[in-house]
């Protein structure tokens, strides 16, 4: 794209090249708008995968053959036995989970490999006293079944199984449940034309609860159409959309499949009732009793403030690192509990990490990156040189903006300046830092050879750039910052440099558009206050 506008922005082509962008950014902006609106009128269950959903990637379709499946009841087993014990014969697995050897008695086969059968059967004949005998058993009914799996599956059709394979299996083959349409609680095996059972999903689900079902060959896996679903989202430990059946659409329900977390202490709940928007908020405890309808997307929110909130600490501290006080706490009320190391901790360095700080700085970032971007993208040309320029320009600026948007802000609050440290009060999350104290000076950013340099009261700043190997070809000299210990920036003509100082030298921009060379000069300094760190072009 910046190529095409680079060829095409000429003298000539200025006013149609003006006019290109205008439409351009007018069509985009239109889908933008239509896209926005789409969004806001689609249902948001939709985005949100229904329960269970997990259980179809293709674990329960790993084969199962020969000597690893598991004995079921039902299965039939072929043994002879030779030498002080004589036995010919076809024996069943009952519903006990064992075979029945004459003049042996029970032997529990259930759950065992058919490697596993021969070893079962001497141990029992061994307890009886039976020593010296051949063996040899098998199972009979080792030949694999055709099973029809069909309804609202990614992949109906014919399958090939074991005899003890599980429904679980067989679905995972048909690419599991449709998740718009199908149904987790509606399974139905049919066998000649006649219902056998019915599945839930759900308890096996939330609790590994799945009735045995020994599936026959033909038999037919029907999947059902979904049911009423609800989606429980926000301060739950089960994101996912439910499914109901007939009669069970309560809040009690969802909470019990949602699993609220303890935070949890309302419910939003967004739907339609009567073909109009229906919307709802309510404490958590009301919510048991409230009707549910299909479509209906319930959010569990934290809206109950605590009485208390947690406050880290950081730094040149000999004790606790994190103190619980109460909503309403200030800073001293922190700092009477706090053990530092007096020889090392600087306490007049004192500043706090704050989240909601950091957030608000991410999002200021991100406003001037666009700003940037914007102003780069849409700048005219007086000839096709300035032009290729201004594309040279839109890459770079592309690029840089691209890194800058990865880099993370502090949110630093500095709470002191001259000594004093003010008595603010506190938020949840807040980290307080006390720094150790120090005697370099860092040096980063635009010099050859970053590095810490330690401090002395005769040095200047051309001193620590010396000894930093001096100014890149791309430093802005006239950009140099001084970031203390307590997190106050200053640059470097309005104070003078002391220990614990971090030099930080920004680069320089150049460009014949001076607003360009703004933005991006306040960007540069924006990201070095914030982040501390010194984004290269």
């Amino acid at each position: 794209m910046r190529g095409v506008l680079a060829l095409f922005f000429g003298r000539s082509a200025l006013t149609l090249t003006l006019a290109l962008l205008v439409s351009v950014f007018v069509a985009v902006s239109g889908d933008m708008a239509h896209a926005v609106t789409a969004d806001a009128k689609a249902a948001p269950q939709a985005d949100i995968a229904p329960f269970g959903a997990n259980l179809f990637q293709g674990n329960f379709a790993a084969a199962r053959s020969g000597d690893t499946r598991e004995i079921v009841a039902g299965d039939r087993l072929v043994l002879r036995l030779w030498g002080d014990r004589s036995f010919d014969g076809v024996l069943t697995v009952n519903e006990a989970g064992d075979v029945d050897i004459t003049d042996v008695g029970p032997v529990p086969v259930a759950g065992l490999a058919q490697a596993q059968l021969a070893d079962a059967i001497k141990s029992k004949l061994s307890a009886t006293g039976v020593e010296n005998v051949q063996m040899y058993v098998t199972l009979l009914d080792s030949r694999p079944l055709s099973v029809f799996v069909t309804g609202f599956v990614l992949r109906p059709g014919r399958y090939t199984g074991g005899p003890g394979d599980m429904v679980l299996a067989y679905l995972d083959k048909a690419g599991g449940i449709d998740p718009r349409r199908g149904s987790y609680r509606n399974i139905r095996i049919m066998r000649d034309n006649a219902e056998v059972s019915r599945f839930d999903l759900y308890p096996f689900a939330l609790r590994g609860e799945l009735p045995r079902l020994r599936l026959l060959d033909g038999d037919t896996i029907v999947v059902g159409e979904k049911g009423p679903a609800v989606a429980a989202t926000g301060e739950v430990r089960n994101v996912a959309r439910f499914e109901f059946r007939k009669g069970e659409a309560m809040g009690h329900n969802l909470s019990l499949m949602a699993d609220p977390k303890p935070t949890a202490s309302h419910v939003s709940l967004v739907g339609t009732r009567h073909g109009a928007p229906f919307n709802l908020y309510l404490p958590l405890r009301d919510f048991d009793t409230m009707p549910l309808e299909d479509g209906d997307n319930v959010t569990y929110l934290a809206d109950m403030p605590g009485d208390t909130i947690m406050v880290e600490v950081r730094g040149a501290i000999r004790g606790a690192s994190r103190f619980p006080v109460k909503r309403n706490a200030r800073l001293r009320d922190v700092q009477q509990f706090i053990a530092v190391d007096r020889d090392r901790a600087d306490l007049q360095g004192l500043y706090i990490k704050r989240r909601s700080v950091a957030e608000r700085q991410k999002k200021a970032i991100e406003e001037a990156l666009r700003r940037l971007e914007q102003s780069s993208f849409t700048a005219t040309s007086a000839s096709a040189e300035e032009a290729q320029i201004r594309s040279h320009e839109a890459e770079m600026i592309s690029k840089f903006a691209e890194k800058a948007r990865n880099v993370e802000p502090d949110g630093i609050v500095v709470v002191g300046s001259g000594g004093k440290v003010a008595d603010i009060a506190l938020e949840d999350g807040d980290v307080i830092v006390i720094p150790g104290k120090s005697d370099v000076v860092l040096v980063t950013g635009e010099v050859v050879m970053p590095q810490a340099i330690v401090w002395a009261g005769d040095k200047r700043l051309k001193d620590y750039i010396r000894g930093a190997g001096g100014y890149s070809n791309r430093a802005d000299t006239s950009s140099v910052l001084i970031v203390r210990p307590n997190g106050e920036v200053f640059r470097t003509g309005d104070t003078t440099i002391a220990p614990g100082d971090h030099l930080m030298v920004l680069p320089r921009f150049d460009s014949k558009n001076m607003q360009l060379v703004k933005d991006m000069s306040q960007i540069l300094y924006q990201i070095a206050v914030a982040t501390k760190v010194v984004v290269g072009l």
